[in-house]
């Protein structure tokens, strides 16, 4: 006989009622684990979830030395916007671009000016500045975000010696070339190619680039115009063919397109043929260098063997071009070639000739071959002080009477900021107050008497003009002086 126990129905309900808590406690136990489990493999893995977007340059005020980039990070496109519908800005897009192809502008007739650049026997004329020898040029990012930061801007525009009035100047010059610009995007009554890259040197020395809100458009526009006309001379720039002064045209143009290749690339922008006008502009100039080591009119290689005037504008297209990041065939050798050409032009006073140690008197090129040491060798070079020391025994201008070669002393302005100390204090208070007084209310720059050669045309005496107001801050000096 079994004997059977039986629960009573209290005992039996606390019995299914454990079972059911049991049962409850183990489901969230297995489902914490699961969650747990989870968890460390979505932060094991996380790295690879985030794709890397564009950095993009943080312009903030600081030491003047190379410091890290801080990196922003940028999920859509920006597109500048135009004021009005243009072939020309169909060409830009930023960021992202479907087709490598430009949209093609319409051919804009030009007639030749015959006074473009200077008397083929005498050195003045063409030029503009270039870069910090020991300083900004080498360091392009970083003397990027000192001018593209307004407070920084300020702040060593204030402490080299320049005044509010200098950079009132710079923005109200700015102002006045987006009120002339011609339709096709380039600027000048003559030798647009030209004053085209003078110009958008102007706009990029004061850190105004295609995003730029209020000059993004002019800057845009300024480069497909000579973006097109490098295509359109397979990768010679220049406004009338067959002109012999093209050489200057194709030296200052590729200047101011490899120093905007190297902001669009800093801002992750992509401007249709940009890279490739710098790619095909920069390697002309080196495969058609004159065996004396210069250059000469027409990229010709003939007996004269060039000129100091346009060997100066190849030096800077040729630095602006190694910063680009791109490669050139023989750079370094053509480099050094020229180099030895322009020391061959400097007299044994200190002063840079014309052809010649004896040429062009006066010496009106000794700023630029001063540049050329300074970008290419740095400030300490030889060359380089012995022709400061020419200038400051020799310089003079004045805006008012004369003399005033905007051309002579566009350069001298950059060589002097860049060798500082007293050599720069001095020749500060003689050129700023001077060539502020030439600005009209407009906003543009008149002519100033005894001036020397080059076009007498408005927008070339402004962007050289702007160009000279914004040493201050444009590249990072050659020096720690004053900063």
């Amino acid at each position: 006989m079994s004997i059977h126990a039986r629960l009573n129905p209290e005992a039996q309900a606390n019995l299914e009622a454990q079972r059911r808590a049991s049962v409850i406690t183990s489901m969230i136990i297995a489902v914490l684990s699961v969650v747990l489990v989870v968890l460390i493999l979505f932060f094991i893995l996380i790295p690879s979830l985030f794709v890397t977007s564009p950095t993009i340059v943080a312009y903030t005020a600081g030491s003047e030395e190379e410091d890290p980039l801080q990196e922003k990070r940028i999920t859509r496109e920006v597109t500048p916007k135009p004021n009005a519908p243009s072939s020309a800005m169909a060409k830009v897009m930023a960021a992202v671009t479907p087709s490598p192809t430009a949209v093609p502008v319409p051919e804009i007739e030009a007639a030749p000016a015959l006074t473009f650049g200077f008397r083929d026997d005498i050195g003045q004329g063409w030029g503009t500045g270039g870069n910090g020898g020991g300083g900004g040029f080498g360091r392009i990012p970083a003397a990027m975000r000192k001018r593209c930061s307004k407070i920084d801007r300020l702040r060593r525009l204030k402490q080299s010696g320049g005044t509010k009035e200098c950079e009132e100047a710079v923005v109200s010059a700015l102002r006045w070339f987006k009120q002339v610009q011609r339709p096709d995007g380039s600027w000048g009554g003559s030798h647009q190619v030209a004053q085209t890259g003078l110009v958008l040197l102007a706009y990029l020395g004061h850190c105004e680039t295609p995003l730029s809100e209020e000059f993004g458009d002019a800057v845009t526009n300024g480069m497909v115009y000579l973006i097109d006309n490098s295509e359109k001379n397979k990768g010679r720039l220049c406004t009338t063919r067959g002109d012999k002064h093209y050489v200057y045209e194709h030296g200052i143009a590729t200047y101011a397109l490899a120093e905007a290749y190297m902001f669009c690339r800093v801002l992750g922008l992509n401007i249709p043929n940009l890279e490739k006008s710098v790619q095909l502009g920069v390697q002309w100039i080196i495969d058609n260098q004159n065996p004396s080591g210069g250059w000469d009119y027409a990229f010709g290689e003939g007996s004269r063997g060039g000129d100091m005037s346009i060997t100066a504008w190849q030096l800077q297209a040729l630095k602006a071009g190694y910063h680009s990041r791109l490669k050139f065939r023989n750079l370094p050798e053509c480099i050094s070639k020229a180099l030895t050409y322009c020391q061959r032009c400097q007299n044994s006073n200190g002063g840079f000739g014309y052809t010649g140690p004896n040429s062009g008197g006066g010496f009106p090129l000794t700023g630029a071959g001063v540049l050329c040491f300074q970008q290419h060798k740095g400030t300490n070079h030889q060359a380089a002080r012995k022709g400061m020391d020419f200038i400051d025994r020799n310089a003079r201008i004045n805006y008012q009477t004369g003399p005033c070669n905007l051309y002579e002393h566009y350069y001298v302005s950059q060589a002097a900021i860049n060798h500082g100390g007293r050599s720069w204090l001095n020749y500060n208070d003689k050129f700023r107050d001077t060539l502020l007084s030439g600005q009209q209310p407009d906003g543009h720059f008149r002519s100033p008497p005894n001036r020397g050669h080059g076009p007498n045309d408005p927008v070339y005496n402004t962007a050289l003009a702007t160009l000279m107001l914004e040493v201050y801050y444009r590249f990072l000096p050659g020096t720690g002086f004053g900063l």
